[in-house]
Order: structure tokens, then sequence, then C-alpha cells
């Protein structure tokens, strides 16, 4: 399986990017994790947030392949806790789930082109995070489930 992680723009504080990395580089490597980060739309100032999603989208969609299983981290998507997360980890390995793909949006969201191409929708709170806070909370939510799968000590209920 390969979960890859798609984000719009760069993390730009380098101690974020610091912890994201420690995250990332303790995850399994059979889950073959990638993030990629796009650059941002130009002439934003230009758009209205509805043509700046469409922009956004037209880059997402030209990354992603039909067989992509899509997951769009948004506020209004499925809660679940790490336990939960970790058992559709492992359902998606079961199942023999080729490529998992998690995108974060920009800061307007996304267009309806990705909300219909998306498999489902994730929220991991419904708090509002800088999008640079939500890539390490993902990445350490990843690293977490793959420590409750491996029975790990490092989750406590």
């Amino acid at each position: 399986m390969r979960i890859n992680l798609l984000c719009m723009g760069k993390t730009a504080d380098r101690t974020m990017a610091s912890l994201i990395e420690y995250y990332q580089n303790r995850l399994p490597k059979f889950w073959n994790f990638q993030i990629t980060e796009l650059n941002d739309v130009r002439n934003v100032k230009n758009l209205s947030p509805e043509q700046l999603k469409s922009e956004e989208a037209k880059l997402f969609l030209n990354l992603l392949d039909h067989r992509d299983y899509i997951i769009l981290l948004d506020e209004n998507g499925a809660q679940y806790t790490s336990r939960q997360f970790s058992g559709k980890i492992e359902r998606w390995m079961g199942d023999s789930v080729r490529n998992v793909v998690f995108i974060i949006g920009g800061a307007y969201g996304f267009s309806d082109e990705m909300y219909a191409r998306a498999n489902e929708k994730i929220s991991l709170s419904s708090m509002t995070f800088t999008h640079q806070m939500i890539r390490l909370f993902f990445v350490e939510q990843l690293y977490r489930a793959d420590q409750i799968l491996s029975g790990k000590p490092y989750h406590n209920d």
C-alpha cells in the first residue's frame, strides 16, 4: 500500500517541517508514505474563492490516478478516534488498496469537483488549524496508527 499526502503550498516554518519529518521518518517503509507539496496558485488576489478552489482542483486532479482512493481532509468530514483511524488503514491493507491519497486543500477548502472525486472526507478536529499544523497532526496520527497496529505502547486509551 502507498499513502500520499497532497498539500496546497509549502511548509515554510523550519520547526514545523522538522517535526513533520520526525514522524514521517518513523512510518513503516511498506506504506511508501510521501508528502507532495504543490505550488500555490498564482495571481490569487485576482481570483474569487470559487475560482481559486477550481484552479487548485486542476492541480490536484493532474496528480491523481482514477484508481486512487481519495480522502479529503475537510472540516465537515467524519471524525474518528485514533483506534478507528488505524482500523481504517488496516482494512485498506486487507482490501489491497494500492494507493490512498489524503488531500489538504487551500484556505477556502475544496471545489465541488474535488468533493465529487473524493471517496470520503475526514476531519481531524472541529477546530480550525493552520495547514502546516494539520500536516503535522496528520503525520503523527499515521505514526500512531502504525504503533496501534503493531501493538506498541505509544497510544494509551
